[in-house]
């Protein structure tokens, strides 16, 4: 999304709705970490973003960049080994 200047919106994940599945990259004190899950919470401030690790709130002075992405793909089913014959 982008204004009629062509630049982003000022605070562009407040386009984004709770539920929604997103990526944030974000700065930590050793370099740049991903949040990449399901949106919680938005805010003008920041967001909270749903992880297979739980909760991660990601202030927006620390946001690099982030967007919508399609849902995970879908596993192939597993395959069981066959039951053993009950003994006889």
């Amino acid at each position: 999304m982008t204004t009629d200047d062509g630049a982003p919106p000022p605070l562009p994940w407040l386009q984004w709705r709770v539920g929604e599945r997103v990526v944030v990259r974000y700065r930590v004190p050793d370099g740049f970490s991903d949040a990449l899950g399901e949106l919680l919470e938005v805010h003008p401030d920041r967001v909270v973003v749903g992880t297979r690790r739980g909760p991660v709130e990601v202030p927006a002075t620390a946001m690099v960049t982030g967007k919508r992405v399609p849902p995970p793909p879908s596993l192939p089913p597993r395959e069981r080994p066959p039951r053993p014959a009950p003994p006889p």
